[in-house]
C-alpha cells in the first residue's frame, strides 16, 4: 500500500524539451542542470511513500529497487541487505526489483549517470541505501509513537515487527503500513553503529535470485516473447571499419519466414518470423563490403608498430604523444645495474556466456527496450539520438544477463543501436528481438586491447629499485566517451600509476602513448590491471630473485617503505594462511602476486606445477581488504569466479587478426579454463571498519602474475607474454 508522492519535477517543460533536444543532437550542456538531470529529461519520476529504492506490499513484504544489473555477480544479495539491515526487515521476505532507467534518480554515483561498473555496485550504493532503509524504519516508529502515543526512543523494531515493550504492544509492517505511508521519511536519518548490524557481514547474506536462475522464473533477452514479434540478424563487414558497399536480398527473400531485409549503419539485417529463419536468410544474403577505411593490419603487425613507439624507432608526433602519468627524480642521472624487460599482452573477448542481443519496439513517438543493460543512461541516449525523442522518455526494462566482464557497457550501445535502427525500420511498435550468434560476438568486438610495456630498472646496492623508467603503448578505451575525454586515460595506467613499487623507488619516469588503431577495445574484466597488474608483479619477482630474496620478504620491504600498509596486511594474511614458511607440497611451487584495483587489495598465493609442459594450478590462496564485508558468502564467490576469468585470460586467452579479421570465432579456437582445470580457491578477508569497496574485479587480475612467479621460481625463466600456454 504506497501512497504515491508526486515529484515536483513531473512532465517535461519547454525547458526541459530544450535541453532535452540539445542533448540528442549530441551536445552535453555543462551548467544547466546535472548530467542526471538533462539525462532523465521525459522520465517518470513518480514514487511510493518509501521513495525509489523500497516498496512495501499490504502483506509486508519489502522489494528493494536495485539501480544495478544482476549479470551473475550477485550484487542484488547485498544491495538488498544494506537496506534490510538499515529497516529491520524480515530477510526472508526480502525481494529485489530492478529499477526503470532513470538517471536522476538512480544514478551511479561514480559515474553521474545509471549504469553498473567499476566494481561500484556495493560501494556507490553503501551510504544512499542506508538512509533509505534506515529513513523508512523512522517512518513506521513514528507511526507507532502515534498510535501508543508512546515515546519513539522506547520503540524498537526487528523482523519486520515494531515494538514497546514499556506497554507490551507489537505489530507488523503490514498492520502499521497505512499510518506508515503517511508519515513524512526523515532527510537525515539515525544510521546504526555497525557494531549493532546482525545482518551484514553474516553468512545469511545469499544470493536472492539462485531458486529463479535454477527453475527457469528468471527472466533473460532470450526468454521475452511478445505478440508478432520479429527476430532479426545482421551481417557484420569481416574486418573492422568496413561498410556495405551493395547487397543482393533475393536469395535471402526466398528463405521462408523471411520478412524483410534492410540495410543499417553497421551492415545488413535481415528481419523474420523466428530464429531460424533469420540465420537462413542472412546466410544467404550477398553482401559487397567497402573496405577502403577497414584496419587490415594483422595483430602481429600492429605489435610490431607497438615496440618501435616504445623504442622511439617511431618518434611521436603532435597528434601521437607521450604522456607523462608519474615522474619524480631525473632519469637521466640513474645509475646502477640495470633489468629490462619488455611484456606483451593479446587482445582478448570477452567471452560471456550469453551473446548480445536485445529487444526493441519502436514507433508512435515512443522507444520500448528490454535487455541486459549495463549502463541504461548510455543506451537511453544512443536510441533517443536514432529515434528523436528525449532521452529519459526511452523505457528499459532491464532483464538479466548472462555476464558482462564490460561487453555490455560501451559508448556507442553498439547492439542496442542495431536492434533499434532495425524496430524503427519495422515501425509501428512491433517488437524486433536481435540476435547474435556466438560467432557474431567473438568477431565483431569489442576486445581488451592488445598492449605492449617496456620497463627499464636500476637497481640500488640492497637490490631495491633505483629508478624506474615504464613505458606502455595501448589503444585508448575512454576514446569518444559521450562525458568528455579525459586528459590521460587513467584506464590504461591504473595499477602502474601509484603503486606502491613506484612510491618506494627514489626515481620514476611513467608514460603512455595511444595510438589510433581502427580495432574496438573495451574495459574487460578489471580493465588496465590485466596488464599492469601482471608487469609489476611479474617484475617484482625477478627483481627479487636477482637480489636472492625471499619474493615475500621482498614486497615487505617495499611496502613498508612505501607505507602500504594494507598490500602488507593482505600479503601477511595470505602467506599465514597458505603456509608460505613451510614447504609446498610435493610436485608444488608456489607464486605470490599483490595488487590494488578499485579501492582494494588482494593479495593471492598459488600452488603451480607443470603437467607435460602445461601449468597446472591447483590451490590459491587470497587474502583481500575490501572495506566492510556486507556478504562474505559473496565476496568468496567473486574471489572464485575472478580468479578462474583470470586465469582463463592469462594461460589460454588471446584474439589475434589476420589482415584485419579475426581468427576465433567460437570456443573452439578460442580457448576458457575449464571446469577440470579449476583450482581451489580460498578466500580470507581482512577485518576492516571502513566503507564497502571493489569485489567483483580485483581478483581477477592477481591470478596471472602469481602463476608466473611460480613458474619463475620452476624454471628460471620468466614469461614476458600471454597467453602463459603458446598455441
Amino acid at each position: 500500500m504506497n501512497a504515491p508522492v508526486k515529484s515536483s519535477d513531473v512532465g517535461a517543460t519547454r525547458r526541459d524539451v530544450v535541453l532535452g533536444a540539445s542533448l540528442v543532437g549530441g551536445a552535453l550542456l555543462v551548467g544547466a542542470c546535472s548530467p542526471g538531470d538533462l539525462l532523465a529529461v521525459g522520465a517518470n519520476n513518480d514514487f511510493g511513500a518509501f521513495g525509489p529504492f523500497i516498496k512495501i506490499a499490504p502483506d509486508g513484504a519489502v522489494t528493494v529497487i536495485s539501480k544495478h544489473i544482476e549479470f551473475g555477480q550477485g550484487n542484488h544479495a547485498g544491495l538488498a541487505a544494506i537496506v534490510a539491515e538499515e529497516l529491520d526487515a524480515d530477510w526472508s521476505k526480502v525481494k529485489v526489483e530492478q529499477a526503470i532507467a532513470n538517471a536522476k534518480v538512480y544514478a551511479n554515483l561514480n559515474m553521474g549517470a545509471q549504469g553498473t561498473g567499476g566494481s561500484s555496485a556495493i560501494a556507490n550504493s553503501w551510504d544512499q541505501l542506508r538512509k533509505a532503509g534506515a529513513a523508512a524504519r523512522a517512518m513506521f516508529i513514528e507511526a507507532a509513537a502515534n498510535k501508543w502515543n508512546a515515546p519513539a526512543g522506547e520503540i524498537a523494531v526487528k523482523d519486520s515487527v515494531v515494538s514497546h515493550a514499556p506497554s507490551g504492544r507489537s505489530a507488523t509492517f503490514a498492520e502499521l503500513l497505512p499510518d506508515a505511508a503517511k508519515v513524512t521519511p526523515p532527510a537525515t536519518p539515525t544510521l546504526k553503529d555497525p557494531k549493532a548490524f546482525t545482518l551484514i557481514g553474516t553468512d545469511r547474506v545469499r544470493r536472492k535470485d539462485s531458486q529463479a536462475k535454477s527453475d527457469g522464473v528468471a527472466r533473460f533477452t532470450q526468454d521475452v516473447q511478445l505478440p508478432n514479434m520479429l527476430v532479426a540478424m545482421v551481417a557484420h563487414p569481416p574486418r573492422f571499419g568496413g561498410k556495405v558497399a551493395a547487397f543482393d536480398a533475393a536469395e535471402a527473400k526466398k528463405v521462408p519466414g523471411v520478412v524483410e531485409v534492410y540495410e543499417i549503419p553497421t551492415g545488413v539485417a535481415v528481419v523474420a518470423n523466428n530464429t531460424w529463419a533469420a540465420r537462413q536468410g542472412r546466410d544467404a544474403l550477398k553482401v559487397t563490403w567497402n573496405e577502403d577505411g577497414a584496419e587490415k593490419r594483422s595483430s602481429d603487425a600492429i605489435l610490431a608498430s607497438y615496440h618501435d613507439l616504445a623504442s622511439d624507432k617511431t618518434p611521436a608526433t603532435d597528434k601521437l604523444k607521450w604522456q607523462v602519468f608519474e615522474s619524480k627524480g631525473d632519469i637521466a642521472g640513474a645509475t646502477g645495474e640495470a633489468v629490462e624487460l619488455a611484456y606483451d599482452f593479446p587482445y582478448l573477448a570477452h567471452a560471456t556466456m550469453e551473446p548480445m542481443n536485445c529487444v526493441a519496439q519502436v514507433g508512435a513517438g515512443k522507444a520500448k527496450l528490454a535487455f541486459g543493460s549495463q549502463i541504461p543512461t548510455v543506451d537511453q541516449l544512443n536510441t533517443a539520438k536514432i529515434v528523436g525523442m528525449l532521452p529519459g522518455a526511452v523505457q528499459i526494462e532491464t532483464l538479466f544477463a548472462g555476464g558482462s566482464f564490460g561487453r555490455r557497457a560501451n559508448f556507442q550501445s553498439d547492439y542496442v543501436a542495431e536492434c533499434v535502427h532495425i524496430a524503427k525500420k519495422v515501425g509501428g511498435e512491433r517488437p524486433v528481438k536481435l540476435v547474435w550468434t556466438r560467432e557474431d560476438d567473438m568477431a565483431a568486438g569489442y576486445f581488451r586491447p592488445l598492449t605492449h610495456h617496456t620497463v627499464r630498472i636500476t637497481l640500488d646496492k640492497d637490490g631495491f629499485p633505483a629508478s624506474w623508467r615504464h613505458r606502455v603503448v595501448t589503444q585508448s578505451i575512454m576514446k569518444g566517451s559521450p562525458m568528455g575525454q579525459p586528459k590521460l586515460d587513467e584506464t590504461a595506467v591504473e595499477g602502474t600509476k601509484g603503486s606502491p613499487y613506484l612510491k618506494a623507488t627514489p626515481i620514476v619516469d611513467a608514460q603512455l602513448i595511444q595510438p589510433d588503431i581502427g580495432v574496438p577495445v573495451l574495459w574487460w574484466r578489471s580493465v588496465g590491471a590485466t596488464h599492469t597488474a601482471y608487469v609489476m608483479e611479474h617484475t617484482i619477482d625477478q627483481l627479487a630473485r636477482k637480489a636472492g630474496k625471499d619474493p615475500i620478504d621482498y614486497r615487505r620491504a617495499l611496502y613498508t617503505k612505501a607505507g602500504a600498509n594494507r598490500h602488507l596486511a593482505v600479503l601477511n594474511l595470505a602467506a599465514d594462511k597458505a603456509g608460505w614458511a613451510t614447504p609446498a607440497p610435493a610436485g608444488w611451487t608456489r607464486g605470490v602476486a599483490v595488487h590494488e584495483s578499485f579501492g582494494s587489495v588482494v593479495a593471492q598465493i598459488a600452488e603451480v606445477k607443470l603437467e607435460n609442459g602445461v601449468p597446472r594450478v591447483g590451490r590459491v590462496v587470497t587474502a583481500i581488504d575490501c572495506g566492510l564485508a556486507v556478504s562474505p558468502d559473496q565476496i568468496a564467490a567473486q574471489m572464485e569466479g575472478g580468479t578462474c576469468y583470470g586465469l582463463s585470460g592469462a594461460l589460454f586467452g588471446q584474439t589475434t587478426l589476420k589482415d584485419g579479421a579475426v581468427e576465433q570465432t567460437n570456443f573452439d579456437t578460442y580457448r576458457v579454463l575449464r571446469h577440470s582445470e579449476a583450482p581451489q580457491v580460498e578466500t580470507y578477508i581482512v577485518p576492516s571498519a571502513n566503507p564497502p569497496s571493489g569485489v567483483g574485479e580485483p581478483g581477477t587480475p592477481v591470478i596471472g602474475p602469481a602463476v608466473a612467479n611460480a613458474l619463475l621460481a620452476i624454471t628460471g625463466q620468466p614469461h614476458l607474454s600471454q597467453p602463459l600456454v603458446k598455441a
